[in-house]
């Protein structure tokens, strides 16, 4: 049996570490209180080392997420140039039209011949909007950018040399009320906070994670709306064509 009491905490003060208990039983105490003591301090370091871990984890889906963000509004404006190009190409082919007619129709050439030409006017968007990225999204990127140094500091290929996880020497930056609520032991003390500190930063990050989540849907779906509109406009456009074509060998 050993003569430490049930109640006894290894943790309770740093010096206590090095008393040896009393009686016979003492040196296998003294053993077993020091086992248990690595055996909390490898467990809480893993623990640390874990949400670590997540935590970069996190930073990289974040940064992925801004990555496809940009994309994402790169296409919407190669769509809305597309759109821009079908609709001119709309314009196109009305003015064709109109010499065709004035071409089949002598009178309508005389008509055509001494009309003032009109203006040339841009083409007509045919109820398309001017392109612009969703704000949901825009605010959400512009967060989640902020995160870049996070990122490279978390990252074990991009980490600077003499960037060091040295949590130790912050234990003694949270205030009295936050030092209470952890444990007296030096090193077990700064893995809590440590654990802690990770927790809250994964907390913000899947928060700005979500916002970039939201963001893409809407842009998602207003992108949609831009291709079902597009589609009907090329549809109709190819019908337009095949219809001046027509036209034209009938000259």
């Amino acid at each position: 049996m050993s003569a430490l009491p049930r109640s006894y905490n290894p943790f309770a003060e740093d010096e206590d570490e090095d008393v040896a208990p009393a009686g016979p039983g003492g040196a296998s105490g003294a053993d077993r209180q020091r086992f248990l003591q690595q055996e909390v301090l490898r467990r809480s370091a893993a623990t640390a080392d874990s949400t670590t871990r997540s935590l970069s984890l996190l930073y990289e889906s974040e940064r992925i997420g801004v990555a496809a963000s940009e994309e994402l509004i790169r296409q919407g404006e190669a769509l809305k140039r597309t759109e821009q190009m079908v609709d001119k190409m709309d314009q196109d082919l009305k003015t064709s039209q109109k010499h065709i007619n004035s071409i089949k129709s002598v009178w309508g050439g005389l008509v055509n011949y001494f009309k003032a030409k009109p203006p040339e006017n841009k083409p007509e968007q045919n109820g398309a909007p001017e392109y612009y990225a969703n704000s949901r999204l825009k605010e959400a990127m512009t967060s989640s950018k902020e995160q870049e140094s996070k990122y490279q500091e978390s990252h074990p290929n991009l980490r600077k040399l003499d960037n060091s996880d040295n949590d130790f020497n912050k234990a003694d930056l949270v205030s009295s009320v936050q030092r209470d609520a952890y444990p007296k032991n030096q090193q077990l003390r700064a893995y809590h906070q440590k654990i802690d500190n990770n927790l809250d930063e994964m907390s913000s990050g899947l928060s700005r994670l979500k916002s970039l989540a939201l963001g893409l849907q809407t842009e998602i779906e207003e992108q949609d709306d831009m291709l079902d509109r597009l589609t009907k406009k090329v549809e109709t456009l190819d019908v337009n064509i095949k219809n001046t074509d027509r036209k034209v060998r009938q000259l």
